[in-house]
C-alpha cells in the first residue's frame, strides 16, 4: 500500500509516545510505502486535490535521535495517489482545520479514501457528540448562560466545566456553589455569555483514571489507558501530569463501545478514542486520538498493528470493488 499521514511537524513528533509514529512504524515494517505531509501541504488545482508530500523512512526508533526519519524530495500528488490518506493532525480544531476537512471530503468524491472521514470529524465535536447517546453520559449542560449554569451547579453541588474546543486537559475547572471565584471563572470561560461551553457532574470514579477506550473499525482494543490524576489534581489527562495505567474493559464498557462502535463505522470515523471516567462516556476523540504507545508498553497488545490490519482490509475491499465494475 501507499499511505499518506496528515501529520504536525515531524520534529515535534516525540516517538516514544506518539501514536502516528506508532502506526507509521507498523506500516513500514509491514513494506508498505509511507509519504507525510503537513495540513498547508494540501490544495485545490483547478478541480483536482492535490499535496505536496515527502517519502519517509524511518532510520532510528531511539528516542533520543532527532533524525528517526529521513525524507524524499517533495512531490506533488493528487491525494487519490494514495490508497489512504490518514489524517493525524493534532488540534486545536480551529477553522484551518474546517478548511482542510472541505478539501479532503472533495478529494473523497475524486477516489480517495480518508480516514478519518473529513465530515465525521467536522459532525463530531468531542466533547458534544457524546450528547448523541444520552443513556451512557453524566447529568450534562451546554449552554453560555450564567444563570443556567449556576442552576446546575445547584443541582448538582460538584461540576466539571469545560469548554467545548480544549484538548489535553486544558481550562478545565471543578467548581461548586461556594467557590469565591465562581463568578470570574463562569465569566471568563464564557466570555461574558459570548461563548457556549459544558457543563457536567462531578464523577467520582476520576480517582481511579480516566479511561482511555481505542476504538477501531467499530471494534475496543482490549486495554483501556486509565489516566490517574496527580495528587490534588481533578483532570487525569497525560498532558496535566496524570499517570497512565492498563486495564482491561470492564463489562461497562464494552456495552459502551457495542453501541456506540456501528454508530462510529456508519460516520466513517475508523479511528476513536473514548473518554470513560467509571460508567460514564465523557468524550469522543476523532481528530487525532492518542495511547497506543501506552497500552503496547503496559499490556502488550499492539493497536498500531490492529489499526494497519483493518487499513489492509479496507484497501483490499476497494481493489477488488474496482476491479468487478
Amino acid at each position: 500500500m501507499k499511505l499518506a499521514f496528515i501529520v504536525d511537524p515531524l520534529d515535534s513528533i516525540k516517538i516514544n509516545k506518539d501514536s502516528s509514529y506508532a502506526m507509521i512504524s507498523e506500516a513500514s515494517t509491514r513494506g508498505h510505502a509511507i509519504h507525510v505531509l503537513e495540513q498547508h501541504d494540501i490544495a485545490l488545482i483547478d478541480d483536482q486535490v492535490i499535496c505536496n508530500a515527502r517519502s519517509l523512512r524511518l532510520k532510528s526508533a531511539s528516542q533520543y535521535d532527532p533524525q528517526w526519519y529521513e525524507t524524499g524530495q517533495v512531490e506533488t500528488l493528487p491525494l487519490t495517489a494514495f490508497d489512504t490518506v490518514l489524517m493525524r493532525k493534532d488540534p486545536p480544531f480551529d477553522l484551518e482545520y474546517v478548511y482542510s476537512t472541505y478539501l479532503l471530503e472533495l478529494a473523497e468524491t475524486q477516489g480517495a479514501l480518508v480516514i478519518n472521514s473529513p465530515r465525521g470529524i467536522r459532525d463530531h465535536n468531542e466533547k458534544l457528540a457524546i450528547t448523541k447517546f444520552p443513556q451512557f453520559i453524566a447529568p450534562t449542560l451546554v449552554t453560555s448562560r450564567a444563570t443556567l449554569i449556576r442552576e446546575f451547579i445547584a443541582i448538582h453541588r460538584i461540576v466539571i466545566l469545560k469548554p467545548l474546543d480544549g484538548m489535553g486537559g486544558t481550562s478545565i475547572f471543578q467548581v461548586s456553589e461556594s467557590d469565591p471565584n465562581l463568578s470570574v471563572i463562569l465569566e471568563t470561560m464564557t466570555q461574558h455569555e459570548t461563548r457556549t461551553i459544558m457543563a457536567q457532574r462531578y464523577i467520582p470514579e476520576i480517582a481511579l483514571g480516566d479511561k482511555r477506550i481505542l476504538v477501531i473499525d467499530g471494534k475496543a482494543a482490549p486495554y483501556a489507558l486509565a489516566r490517574i490524576p496527580k495528587p490534588g489534581e481533578t483532570r487525569g489527562n497525560l498532558a496535566a501530569g496524570g499517570t497512565g495505567k492498563t486495564q482491561l474493559l470492564s463489562a461497562r464498557d464494552q456495552e459502551i463501545v457495542a453501541s456506540i462502535g456501528p454508530e462510529l463505522v456508519r460516520n466513517g470515523l475508523m479511528f476513536v478514542g473514548l473518554d470513560v471516567i467509571g460508567d460514564y462516556l465523557t468524550e469522543i476523540n476523532v481528530t487525532s486520538p492518542t495511547g497506543i504507545q501506552e497500552i503496547a508498553k503496559q499490556s502488550g497488545f499492539d493497536a498500531a498493528a490492529m489499526m494497519i490490519d483493518s487499513i489492509e482490509v479496507m484497501v483490499s475491499k476497494r481493489k477488488q470493488a474496482d476491479r468487478r465494475i
